[in-house]
C-alpha cells in the first residue's frame, strides 16, 4: 500500500474513475470524492472509438469492456430529407487492422460499472460519496480539498474531474459559465422490437438534416436501441436531463422524411439537454491542481469523443506521474502539455462537424453529400487517423 498522501480526484464519473484506476496501477494512493449520494452515471449510450479501447487496455479493463460492448459493423450517414444513405464507414477487418482496436457502443452506466468494479478491486483507491469538492487550498507540500460540509482533506495533488460545471475549474480559472450552443438534444432508449425492423442495423446511424439530426444504435446485447435526436433551435439556457413530452420532441423534426419521424415516434420517457462546451484553453494546471475531461475541455457530441478524451487524459496523467516519479508539479505540466493541442482540436472540430455535416441545408448539404459519398474506405481511414490513432 502506498504511504504518501493520496491524490485527490474530484468527481466519480468515467473520467474520475479512469484517472483513479490509472494512478493506482502506477502505485499511487487515490481518494475519489463524488458529490452524489451514490456512485453512478446519468445517460444512455456512448460510442467508443479505437482510441477508447487503447485506453481500456492500458487501464487493465480491455477484456471486460470488449465483452460488454456491441461491436458495430459500420458508421452510417443518412440524408434525413430523402432517407437515402449518403455514405458509410466500414468498421470491419481493415479498420481494426489500421487502428488496432474495434469501434463499439455501450450503455454509459455499464461502462461506469466496469470502472467502478476495477476501482473497488484496488486497495489503494478510496471511494467517497456525498463528498462535493467546492474549493481548495494548496502550498508547496500539498493541497487541501474543501468539501461542501466544511471537511478538509489533505492530498499530494487534486485532479478536477468534476465535469462541465466544475467547482475546481471555477476557482482555478474563474472563467464563467460554459458556452451555450443553442443545440437541444433529446434522449430515449427503446426496446429493440419497437425499432422499425428494416432499420435494426448493426451500425451507429446518423440521419443528418437541416438544423437537426437523429442518431440510433443497438445497446445491451441488442435488447434496446439508443435514440438521440438533436435540433439547433437556439435554446438560450443550459438544461440537463429535464423530462419532456414526446410532442415537444417531434416538433423539431416536422421537415424530415417520414421514416425519420417514425423512429422518433417510438421514443418514450424523453429527457432534454441543451448542449454546452467551452473554447479551448491552456491553463489546466496550477501547481498541484489540474483539470481532466469535461472540466478541462468540454466538447460537443459531434465527434463522439467526450468520454474518450477523458479516458485518454486519465492514461496520460498516470503515465506522467509515473515518469516524473510522483513529482507532482512537473508531472501535471507534462500532462497538460501532452494533451492540450489534441483536445483543442477535438473541441473545435466537433463544432465544425455539427455545422457542416450534421446540420447543413440546401447547397451546403448537397456539397456535404457529394464530398462524403466520393470517399473510398481507405480515404475514410486516412481521414480518421488523427482521431483514432491512439492515446
Amino acid at each position: 500500500m502506498p504511504t504518501d498522501p493520496p491524490i485527490l480526484v474530484a468527481g466519480g464519473g468515467i473520467g474520475g474513475l479512469a484517472a483513479a484506476l490509472g494512478l493506482a496501477r502506477q502505485g499511487f494512493a487515490v481518494t475519489v470524492l463524488e458529490k452524489a449520494g451514490a456512485m453512478g452515471e446519468v445517460g444512455a449510450g456512448i460510442q467508443l472509438g479505437p482510441n477508447a479501447f487503447h485506453a481500456f487496455d492500458w487501464l487493465g479493463i480491455g477484456e471486460t469492456a470488449r465483452a460488454m460492448a456491441i461491436h458495430i459493423d459500420r458508421l452510417r450517414l443518412m440524408d434525413a430529407l430523402t432517407a437515402e444513405e449518403i455514405c458509410h464507414i466500414d468498421l470491419g477487418d481493415a479498420f481494426r487492422a489500421r487502428f488496432g482496436a474495434p469501434y463499439a457502443v455501450i450503455h454509459r452506466g455499464d461502462l461506469h460499472g466496469v470502472f467502478l468494479a476495477a476501482c473497488r478491486a484496488q486497495d489503494s483507491i478510496t471511494l467517497r460519496t456525498a463528498a462535493e469538492v467546492v474549493g481548495y487550498d494548496q502550498d508547496g507540500r500539498g493541497v487541501t480539498a474543501i468539501l461542501a460540509d466544511g471537511e478538509r482533506l489533505r492530498g499530494r495533488a487534486l485532479i478536477g474531474a468534476d465535469g462541465l460545471w466544475s467547482r475546481v475549474r471555477r476557482q482555478l480559472l474563474g472563467d464563467g459559465a460554459p458556452r451555450v450552443s443553442g443545440h437541444t438534444t433529446y434522449r430515449s432508449v427503446i426496446p429493440t422490437e419497437q425499432m422499425p425492423e428494416a432499420l435494426r442495423w448493426n451500425a451507429a446511424t446518423l440521419w443528418a438534416g437541416p438544423k437537426c439530426h437523429i442518431v440510433h444504435y443497438p445497446l445491451q446485447g441488442w435488447k434496446a436501441f439508443n435514440l438521440v435526436v438533436t435540433c439547433h433551435n437556439d435554446a438560450p439556457e443550459p438544461v440537463a436531463g429535464r423530462p419532456v413530452p414526446a410532442a415537444e420532441v417531434i416538433a423539431g423534426f416536422d421537415h424530415v422524411h417520414e421514416l425519420g419521424k417514425t423512429i422518433i415516434r417510438q421514443g418514450r420517457d424523453w429527457k432534454l439537454w441543451v448542449l454546452c462546451d467551452r473554447d479551448p484553453i491552456e491553463g489546466w494546471v496550477e501547481d498541484r491542481v489540474a483539470l481532466l475531461g469535461d472540466a478541462a475541455h468540454p466538447t460537443l457530441q459531434y465527434l463522439a469523443q467526450g468520454a474518450c478524451m477523458a479516458m485518454e487524459d486519465a492514461v496520460c496523467l498516470a503515465r506522467m506521474m509515473a515518469t516524473h516519479q510522483g513529482q507532482v508539479a512537473p508531472a501535471l505540466v507534462a500532462y497538460r502539455d501532452a494533451r492540450v493541442l489534441r483536445t483543442a482540436r477535438v473541441q473545435l472540430q466537433s463544432r465544425a462537424v455539427g455545422d457542416h455535416i450534421y446540420h447543413p441545408a440546401g447547397a451546403q448539404a448537397a456539397l456535404r453529400n457529394s464530398i462524403m459519398a466520393a470517399k473510398s474506405q481507405a480515404e475514410w481511414r486516412d481521414a480518421l487517423a488523427w482521431l483514432y490513432g491512439g492515446a
